[in-house]
């Protein structure tokens, strides 16, 4: 497997996790240290289907899309490790989430996730996403990685 070259772009990604469109919630990886942080790029446009639209009011992210894209980034940082390419992630559980924005058609999502604790099996990682220099999402997110897929 040859090591990661940034920005990974959106076949990179594909070639990490095992999400397809439209599923895929992430655009791009633009930093990464192992084992320590990594940061993606979310871009919003109006065509996504699960945009939420409720009268009076522009069109929006729903909060659990948000969530699950930042749960994605911090996916991508496990599963580039070599020893885990053939391995499944599994999301256990999120903690101290806070919502504080809503995320607009046109919006590019800035997404980063900083390793808490990590295990051979499962670990903690806590991830922001932002819009500009303002907070729309945040919380600690629990993983457990399966056996090789094969």
């Amino acid at each position: 497997m040859e090591p990661l070259k940034l920005p990974l772009d959106y076949a990179a990604i594909e070639r990490i996790l095992p999400h397809r469109y439209p599923f895929l919630l992430v655009d791009r990886i633009t930093e990464f240290e192992p084992d320590k942080r990594i940061v993606g790029i979310k871009n919003v446009t109006l065509n996504e289907r699960y945009l939420a639209h409720r009268d009076g009011e522009p069109p929006a992210l729903p909060a659990t899309i948000l969530t699950e894209a930042v749960a994605q980034v911090g996916a991508i940082m496990i599963l580039a490790k070599p020893e885990n390419r053939e391995r499944l992630i599994y999301f256990m559980g999120i903690e101290r989430v806070r919502y504080r924005r809503p995320v607009h058609p046109g919006d590019v999502v800035l997404i980063e996730a900083v390793v808490r604790r990590l295990r051979s099996r499962m670990g903690v990682l806590h991830g922001v996403a932002r819009v500009g220099d303002k907070i729309a999402v945040e919380g600690t997110m629990t993983f457990a990685l399966g056996p090789v897929v094969g």
